[in-house]
């Protein structure tokens, strides 16, 4: 059985042991395969402690732990994540959304603040910055209108300038369809996911802002089935997750090779670990358990309305148990917070506690 908010499902015993076969290097040991077999026998070690204290498995989701963990972050960070001062939108936007999806109710003071800091954050000549005093950036832009969407009241609605956001939108937009992630920056996919994002969510959304956008994404789709982050390159699951959503938004993800897209996604789910890689011969990572199981709804949805009735809108196409199992049993910190893979220094205290 497994446990999500005390509510028991059923559970294969944990994937029978975890009965799929570890890696195997065909005698060529390489830099990936040790640290593959590492990852492996870590999360083995795992599973076969945790079974030995619990002869009925009930892995749980540590829901108070995580919103405390939470609730302290939206008040104080510690000295390591200073090297986060040019995503500090992010941050709020990450402990909001995790407080919404544990359905925590976020503060009146709390809010307010967060509005007050991301208004601090907001460039005079449009969108938002990942800091105070910092240039307009279209990843904390991303954020912080999330953020403020989540928060969700008048003042939080009322920090965002939508004309100079629109302004601010146009000056990152390319003659190919593509956005630059700041005035002389980057070009990938994730800007125009983002582009995407706060100009739907903020009703500034137009044909002629995204023009030739829907194109320029297409051309990201590689022969690999997923999306690169610019034309040309390896298949990535943060950056197909944002093509894919990007086409959502505008209304164009049946232009996809969708079943293309399918079977590379779902094939990045590890078989033994159960939890998902972000490309070819990548370990699993906690932080692809949104980015390719987030993906694979949206892709069921556009399969269906292309015509594939037999899909069932009830599970999505991937093995939903097994990734839960690798997410509650490995990547659970027992103070709050996720890992992306199990470190083998606090495991034995999470299966023990």
């Amino acid at each position: 059985m497994i446990i999500m908010d005390g509510v028991p499902t059923p559970m294969r015993c944990f994937r029978e042991c975890h009965s799929a076969e570890m890696f195997t290097d065909d005698g060529v040991e390489t830099v990936t395969s040790v640290e593959q077999k590492k990852v492996e026998r870590t999360i083995e070690e795992v599973v076969n402690v945790y079974k030995q204290i619990h002869s009925l498995p009930q892995p749980t989701l540590l829901r108070e732990q995580h919103y405390q963990y939470l609730k302290k972050g939206l008040r104080n960070l510690s000295d390591a994540y200073e090297c986060l001062d040019a995503s500090r939108p992010w941050l709020c936007f990450w402990i909001l959304h995790s407080l919404e999806l544990l359905e925590e109710p976020i503060p009146g003071a709390i809010a307010s603040d967060v509005c007050q800091f991301l208004a601090r954050c907001q460039s005079p000549t449009g969108g938002f910055a990942g800091g105070p005093g910092q240039h307009a950036h279209l990843a904390p832009t991303y954020a912080a209108v999330n953020a403020l969407c989540i928060i969700g009241t008048e003042e939080a609605y009322n920090i965002i300038n939508r004309e100079k956001l629109l302004d601010f939108l146009w000056s990152v937009k390319q003659p190919n369809g593509s956005f630059v992630m700041h005035i002389g920056g980057e070009v990938d996919v994730r800007s125009a996911y983002c582009a995407a994002s706060v100009a739907s969510l903020t009703n500034i959304l137009t044909p002629k802002l995204f023009e030739d956008t829907t194109n320029w994404i297409l051309r990201c789709q590689n022969w690999e089935g997923g999306l690169s982050g610019v034309p040309g390159l390896e298949a990535h699951g943060g950056y197909t997750f944002c093509g894919m959503a990007a086409l959502v938004i505008l209304g164009k993800e049946h232009m996809l090779d969708l079943k293309a897209l399918l079977r590379w996604v779902v094939s990045r789910q590890m078989r033994f670990e159960g939890g998902f890689q972000g490309r070819c011969n990548k370990l699993v990572d906690g932080c692809y358990s949104f980015w390719q199981a987030g993906l694979l709804p949206l892709l069921h949805r556009a399969l269906y309305q292309e015509g594939e009735s037999q899909l069932s809108l009830q599970r999505w196409m991937f093995e939903q148990q097994a990734l839960q199992e690798y997410i509650l049993l490995c990547c659970q910190n027992p103070t709050g917070g996720l890992l992306d893979k199990p470190d083998p220094e606090i495991f034995t205290t999470r299966v023990t506690a």
